[in-house]
């Protein structure tokens, strides 16, 4: 008897989704699994038999969604095979499953189809279908060019500097170079880089690594193509270097004023190297998990203030995680535009769209709901205090990787919580809410108006 092909539709489009999002989430999926696999084989773990499944799958949630969050020391724990798989899921993530998948079908084939295109679009945010090919090469040139240039940077320092073998400085270069570049925060040291707290050499490359990654690749495309015209710039690229200089330089001076006499952190170093870890650690709030100084033992005051520079994030389309600068500067200028009885959003000359408006307001929302409530299921899980639990959650969602030191001590579902938080904070909200839905559902009426009394 012969069965009919339409029953088999429903499987082929669970392994084959048609939508460029189920695309994009099924391959971050595959990347884990095929990580967790792998690293939980003998070889890639010291000591005698292999790791447990919760800490690789941790380990690779964490370098697939560029997060550093770790539950094992990376420096003792894994094995060079450990390490280099960790530093393959890394740059996997950092560029994108479908952005490399679509980059080798153009190099092999020299063309892409129709879907290929769609997905790598959706995954580069590139703003046509057309130029998918010169957006992924363009994004393998500057992706390679400034690993390779940080990975020089640091090994020199390493090898000449600090005189560890070259073939070490080597490995130590290119491993923290990728890693800064894609905003990951994965680091060979067990204190992280706590021992180069004062050391620009080390520390201004990585931070430098991790700006360019976290501005997004087509602020980058638009710097390089006008980097002369400012006048010439999208709305989005003078979103997100104003709201990087500024998040910055405001990071920066709070993290510096209210850690300046700390003497756990700040207060034992020279006014030199006190700038230096306080811009550095502004920095890696931007999504990047690299630290230099003990975070367990910041005033919770600047754990709040960190909470916020981690969840806004960095630039659209890049490696940088969090709810994205471009977000939250569209929330401010309808609150500016509201507030000063406006009726159409204007930025730099331009107005914005109303979808914008909803698209910002909805991402929020979402996020927001989602960081309360997984705070408050890892307070009915541990005893451990809400200052604490809420960074560690917030730095999950924003892909951040710092912490105070509780990611280890967490129950197994806290940390399968967390997890989970990385996997969403990596795709976004929206992103994996159109990736659920099965199809576009469009309203071909509309209800009346009315308005209710606000405030």
């Amino acid at each position: 008897m012969r069965v009919p092909a339409m029953k088999y539709r429903p499987l082929v489009r669970a392994l084959f989704p048609r939508h460029p999002a189920q695309a994009i989430a099924l391959g971050f999926g595959l990347a884990v699994a095929v990580g967790t696999a792998i690293l939980m084989l003998p070889m890639a773990k010291t000591g005698p038999g292999g790791a447990g499944f919760l800490e690789a799958l941790f380990t690779a949630t964490s370098a697939v969604c560029v997060t550093g969050l770790a539950v094992v020391d990376t420096a003792t724990y894994w094995t060079r095979f450990g390490q280099v798989v960790i530093l393959v899921l890394i740059q996997l993530g950092g560029f994108g499953i479908m952005s490399f998948a679509s980059l080798l079908g153009v190099l092999m084939a020299r063309r892409l189809g129709l879907r290929s295109r769609i997905q790598a679009a959706a995954e580069t945010k590139s703003a046509g279908f057309g130029d998918v090919r010169s957006v992924l090469l363009g994004v393998l040139r500057i992706t390679a060019g400034t690993e390779l240039v940080v990975a020089v940077l640091l090994t020199l320092r390493f090898a000449v500097g600090l005189g560890n073998p070259w073939a070490h400085s080597i490995w130590l270069g290119f491993f923290h170079s990728i890693s800064a570049f894609n905003n990951a925060g994965f680091a060979l040291f067990s204190d992280n880089l706590m021992g180069f707290v004062g050391d620009p050499w080390i520390c201004l490359p990585i931070a430098a690594a991790i700006i360019i990654g976290g501005l997004g690749f087509p602020v980058l495309f638009e710097l390089r193509r006008h980097y002369r015209r400012p006048l010439h710039w999208t709305m989005n690229t003078k979103l997100v270097l104003g709201g990087t200089v500024t998040l910055l330089a405001g990071g920066t001076a709070f993290i510096c004023a209210l850690e300046w006499t700390n003497p756990k952190t700040l207060g034992v170093l020279s006014t030199a190297d006190k700038l230096l870890a306080g811009f550095f650690q502004s920095v890696m709030t931007r999504t990047a998990g690299f630290n230099s100084l003990d975070f367990g033992q910041m005033d919770p005051a600047t754990w709040l203030g960190m909470d916020i520079l981690m969840f806004i994030g960095g630039g659209p389309a890049g490696t940088a995680g969090g709810l994205k600068i471009t977000t939250f500067a569209v929330l401010f200028f309808i609150l500016l535009t509201e507030i000063q009885g406006g009726a159409a959003v204007n930025v730099f000359g331009k107005r914005l769209s109303r979808s914008v408006h909803r698209q910002a307001i909805t991402i929020v929302l979402l996020a927001v709901a989602l960081v309360i409530g997984s705070t408050m299921a890892l307070m009915l899980m541990t005893d451990i205090g809400l200052d604490r639990l809420l960074f560690e959650t917030i730095s999950a969602f924003a892909t951040v990787g710092l912490s105070t030191g509780i990611t280890a001590s967490l129950p197994p579902a806290g940390q399968l919580l967390l997890v989970f938080l990385m996997f969403i904070g990596r795709l976004g909200p929206v992103t994996l809410a159109s990736a659920l839905a099965l199809r576009a559902r469009p309203v071909m009426y509309e209800f009346p108006k009315e308005r209710p009394l606000i405030g």
